[in-house]
């Protein structure tokens, strides 16, 4: 599928704040008091709120353009930095002195979450902050391709600014999408398509939800209410229900393992809103977007996706087969995952090699690594890594292919590869419970094996198939070729 979203601007309207996430590790408990000590590792701040949801527009070649109110605060200019920084976002928010910027900020030790601290004030949007807010987006919306409501019930989306963005939206044919968070979905009047997950339907529609027949009444209901053209309810593992006035269209989630499902409904409304942009209809809007979501959600944390990446989780929802690349996987990817698994309290194993010619031996090692463990991540030797191990005739088959094939055996959890000489820096940053080598290896001679049991984890030797290697293939295939 051709997707491409670079010519979508879309105007993203609503509570904007800064996500502060503090890593660490937890070894003891404070003698202060019974609480654990965080040794910090890691800081990460990105934008939240309506700032996620034009990260994901932006991370799928489209344009944002931010319309939010940020305070005059060190917490403000940090969150314009970040809005500078990226590229596809466009900052059209607003700067108030009389009300701060909201800050989340995130504690976590050994990959759990310890505690949230909030930074924000409950104090009315000042009405000159809403005014300008209004003619922002009487400015950006005739220029834009649909408009996003994003509203964390944070005090930006007031009844008049909704109000306005909707009229004037409207004036100019261009479609609105919102993400409510109001029991009453009469305040978002005329939207084109409203987004809320079960919850929030449950609570507006004051009634049961519990039947996909209760689903659609109950959606029809408040769609008449709101004059609104459609609604779009995520179910999460049940999929997602479009209902409109005489139609109901159902498109069920992706069997997979859910790491995080922060920020899918963002990812949701980006992704429908840059499909309608460019001119899909809405049902394939609906179904691109439950592909993104489907992304993300098995990714840690407030994540995003790239346009080959949905381009790629949606060819494989629409044929409805699993691709063996969603096993493939970058260093950040390896490393969120992994860390979701531990979090978990899985044990995961490592195994690398070069996997030139896959055979018995190959096979069996790595059905005996992955029994003896929970999850197994598989590191092969990128190609010319390959030629400087092994002379400048190998690899006989590219990364690619032995990935593919890598890739879809059952043993394999997670493929990644590495063009060093050795997997050490993989090693040192994934930091995995076991460690897999054959056994004509000893422990002492095992790359990274100081490293794992450094940290307290194993080293594991498995025996070899006797007389199995890839160089005795290509020798005896050698004296199978006619003399030339």
């Amino acid at each position: 599928m051709n997707l491409d979203f670079r010519k979508s601007r879309i105007l993203c309207i609503g509570d904007i704040m800064i996500d502060n996430f503090y890593y660490g590790n937890v070894s003891r408990v404070s003698p202060e008091a019974p609480v654990p000590v965080v040794l910090l590792t890691e800081t990460k701040a990105m934008l939240g709120g309506v700032g996620n949801v034009a990260r994901n527009i932006a991370s799928l070649g489209g344009e944002a353009v931010l319309v939010a109110v940020l305070g005059d605060d060190l917490n403000g200019r940090e969150t314009s930095k970040m809005i500078d920084g990226m590229t596809g976002l466009t900052d059209a928010c607003v700067v108030s002195r009389r009300r701060p910027t909201i800050n989340k900020i995130r504690i976590l030790g050994n990959h759990q979450h310890i505690v949230r601290v909030d930074e924000e004030n409950s104090a009315a949007i000042h009405d000159e902050d809403l005014a300008t807010m209004m003619e922002r987006i009487s400015h950006w919306a005739p220029q834009c391709d649909a408009i996003i409501l994003s509203d964390y019930a944070k005090g930006a989306l007031r009844q008049e600014v909704v109000a306005h963005a909707i009229k004037t939206a409207r004036d100019h044919a261009v479609p609105v999408l919102v993400d409510p968070k109001r029991n009453d979905f009469a305040f978002y009047r005329g939207a084109t398509l409203i987004t809320p997950n079960l919850s929030e339907l449950r609570a507006a529609a004051r009634g049961p939800v519990d039947t996909e027949d209760q689903i659609a009444a109950a959606a029809r209901r408040l769609i008449a209410d709101a004059q609104a053209g459609a609604m779009l309810v995520t179910r999460s593992e049940k999929g997602m229900m479009l209902v409109g006035p005489d139609s109901v269209f159902s498109i069920g989630a992706k069997a997979q393992e859910v790491f995080d499902v922060s920020g899918a409904g963002d990812t949701v409304i980006a992704t429908a809103a840059l499909s309608i942009a460019a001119g899909y209809p809405l049902e394939r809007s609906v179904q691109l977007a439950n592909a993104a979501a489907g992304v993300v959600v098995g990714k840690l944390g407030t994540a995003t996706l790239d346009i080959d990446e949905l381009r790629d989780a949606f060819e494989a929802n629409d044929r409805g087969v699993e691709r063996i690349s969603e096993k493939y996987a970058n260093l950040s990817q390896a490393t969120a995952t992994v860390e979701l698994w531990r979090r978990r309290g899985l044990k995961v194993g490592f195994a690398n090699g070069c996997f030139d010619i896959l055979h018995r031996g190959h096979v069996t090692m790595l059905q005996a690594a992955r029994a003896a463990c929970d999850r197994l991540v598989i590191a092969l030797n990128g190609d010319d890594s390959i030629r400087r191990l092994k002379g400048k005739t190998r690899p006989i088959n590219k990364l690619p292919d032995r990935a593919a094939v890598i890739a879809a055996l059952q043993s394999s959890d997670l493929v990644v590869s590495f063009d060093d000489d050795t997997p050490l820096a993989l090693i040192e940053q994934l930091r995995p419970d076991v460690l897999f080598k054959g056994s004509d290896y000893t422990v002492e001679t095992v790359v990274g094996a100081d490293i794992v049991l450094g940290y307290g984890g194993e080293v594991k030797l498995i025996d070899l198939v006797p007389g199995r290697s890839t160089t005795d293939i290509i020798k005896r295939s050698s004296q199978l070729l006619p003399a030339e």
